[in-house]
């Protein structure tokens, strides 16, 4: 799946808060509806089968509550994709990244067979991957650490039959960790005065095995790595570094259309005068290879920075593809972060200075997100608003997936028309969810545990209210408008 992930270390943000984020995109020609669920533990499976690759694993007998955005439709299996535990870890997975030949070949992936293509006639079940990690790992760790040795122990047994990229978060730590082939993984702690950017691309640019098979304090790896980078001559550099984006990753032409421009924008957008972006003179370019994994910001990042970026369409740049202005040929060049085939935006933020019963939030927004608003969520919850959760398979105004879908395709053929009230309810709907919290925050730290669940649920039935409305509101009035192009067009026609 096309997806940009953001992360950002807790001395990196504006109120000591680690916050992970992700867009989870479907493939071109199709939607993939979502919703927001919880999973209570009394329906967490006790023995897993995947529906894509038909593996089988037996899970633990102690799993926790965790929140989640499944596909809303059956067919193509669970795909939690981002949530909370009741520990307040949180996960978000998969960001598909690349990789090479050299490391395919050296460990291919391991592809679902059935018995038809089977050369024995035995059907041979694939590893696991985007459709599974969420729920065969968050329900069962209580640190972000835990979350990478769980997975990366399920990958080294069972294998994955794509490359992708993780991210778990706590109080105090940020992982990402990385697949390579079909049975290898690198992880590395997020520095906390730091916010790094995922595009679709295997990204982690500087690896001290040292660290990883010593104290483990900011690497970890699969058991064998360094025998397997040794075997298959993986490690490109002259001197002892390990820099596992050359060694693992891809630097293909396409790369410099769909993936790199967007890391470019992102730490543009962060770092303006950090860096040159621009012009002949630029340190890094949209095309480039080498922009840094990870960047200090030039301000603490709040959660409507986290939204405006991974919403954006180059605005500021020549390449906007909504733009008036620049060369025709540049508009629209490269693949924009906010696209028409965004299915969910889930920002999960794990807030040190709240009580545990409300330490975790996660910002959720779905369809295309130039258009669409989010709202913040406690996660300590047992029960979802209807208008998050009831996502049906035909459109319809009850469900925020299918409302947000129709503001989108409405508000894209009618951008300059309906800007404006595309900005007034992206502003309405998030002041609404920061004066929630405003509101709940307070009344939460001075809670009684016992009492914080229905407190939590309360607050996220007030803003889902709020949201209905304007979410509404906002369909009326880009549907007014785009009616209107339409009868002018008519018009124009006619005469």
């Amino acid at each position: 799946m096309p997806c940009t992930t953001l992360l950002v270390g807790k001395r990196a943000s504006y109120d000591g808060s680690t916050m992970i984020a992700r867009n989870d995109d479907s493939g071109a020609g199709h939607y993939t509806p979502k919703k927001f669920a919880v999973v209570t533990p009394d329906a967490q499976p006790r023995h897993y089968r995947s529906v894509l690759s038909h593996v089988e694993i037996d899970l633990p007998y102690n799993p926790m509550r965790y929140t989640c955005v499944p596909n809303a439709l059956a067919g193509e299996g669970i795909w939690a994709a981002a949530g909370v535990n009741a520990a307040n870890v949180a996960m978000t997975a998969t960001e598909t990244i690349t990789s090479n030949e050299r490391v395919l070949g050296a460990d291919p992936l391991v592809h679902y067979l059935s018995a038809d293509a089977s050369p024995d006639g035995i059907e041979k079940p694939g590893g696991i991957g985007e459709e599974d990690f969420v729920t065969l790992v968050l329900p069962y760790i209580t640190s972000a650490r835990e979350g990478v040795m769980r997975l990366g122990a399920l990958l080294e047994q069972f294998g994955t039959y794509e490359m992708n990229g993780v991210a778990f978060s706590d109080a105090d730590e940020i992982w990402w960790m990385e697949t390579i082939g079909g049975h290898h993984w690198i992880a590395r702690r997020v520095p906390d005065d730091r916010y790094v950017v995922m595009p679709n691309q295997l990204g982690i640019d500087q690896f001290d095995l040292e660290d990883a098979f010593g104290e483990q304090r900011d690497f970890l790896c699969s058991s064998d790595l360094r025998t397997f980078i040794a075997d298959h001559h993986l490690n490109l550099s002259f001197d002892d570094s390990l820099n596992p984006r050359e060694a693992f990753g891809s630097h293909d032409d396409a790369d410099h259309v769909y993936n790199t421009p967007r890391a470019w924008f992102i730490g543009r957008y962060f770092n303006p005068t950090t860096y040159i972006w621009d012009g002949p003179d630029a340190d890094f370019t949209p095309e480039a290879d080498d922009i840094p994994w990870s960047f200090v910001p030039e301000r603490k990042i709040t959660p409507e920075d986290v939204k405006y970026v991974l919403s954006s369409h180059y605005q500021g740049t020549p390449y906007d593809p909504y733009g008036s202005y620049g060369e025709d040929n540049r508009r629209g060049a490269y693949r924009s972060i906010g696209v028409n085939r965004n299915d969910f935006l889930a920002m999960l933020q794990i807030r040190p200075d709240m009580p545990a019963h409300a330490r975790a939030l996660q910002w959720l927004c779905f369809a295309s997100n130039p258009f669409n608003a989010w709202i913040p969520l406690y996660t300590q919850i047992d029960t979802v608003p209807a208008f998050l959760a009831t996502t049906g398979e035909h459109t319809s105004t009850d469900s925020f997936y299918w409302c947000s879908r129709l503001i989108a395709a409405l508000a894209d053929a009618g951008y300059q028309n309906c800007l404006n009230h595309i900005e007034h309810y992206q502003q309405a709907v998030q002041s609404k969810g920061q004066a929630m919290l405003a509101h709940y925050d307070p009344l939460l730290k001075q809670s009684d545990p016992s009492e914080a669940q229905a407190l939590c649920e309360e607050a996220n039935a007030a803003v889902t209210d709020a949201l209905e409305k304007l979410c509404h509101n906002t369909l009326d009035l880009v549907l007014f408008e785009t009616s209107n192009l339409m009868k002018n067009a008519y018009a124009r026609s006619d005469a």
